[in-house]
């Protein structure tokens, strides 16, 4: 498992690429997705995942749907029109920062 620190500056490119491939999601499912993609390398937490749902709403990145099942009340996010082009340049910026990561601590890619 990574530790929350790494995982702290790539929160937001995650959740927004989990809702750009799957449309609107929960918050658990959100954690579920990510849990199962990464073969549980990278577990959200509710205190990380949360508040940076909540900024990315603040943005005008998300937008939200409550949805009652049973007596439970579930609150779905989805990109908005913003958040969709957002999401592009994040996940560029993102693969921009590992390139030149690898080139900094001098860590060479594997050819097959």
């Amino acid at each position: 498992m990574y530790s929350s620190e790494l995982l702290k500056g790539s929160l937001k490119t995650i959740v927004m690429q989990q809702l750009k491939e799957h449309g609107k999601m929960y918050g658990y499912e959100i954690t579920q997705k990510v849990k199962e993609i990464s073969s549980n390398k990278i577990q959200l937490t509710e205190g990380a995942l949360y508040p940076a749902l909540h900024a990315l709403e603040a943005e005008g990145f998300l937008t939200t749907e409550t949805e009652f099942i049973g007596k439970r009340v579930r609150k779905y996010y989805s990109l908005t029109p913003t958040g969709q082009n957002k999401v592009l340049e994040k996940i560029n910026e993102f693969a921009e920062f590992v390139s030149t990561m690898k080139l900094i601590l001098q860590i060479e890619t594997k050819k097959a």
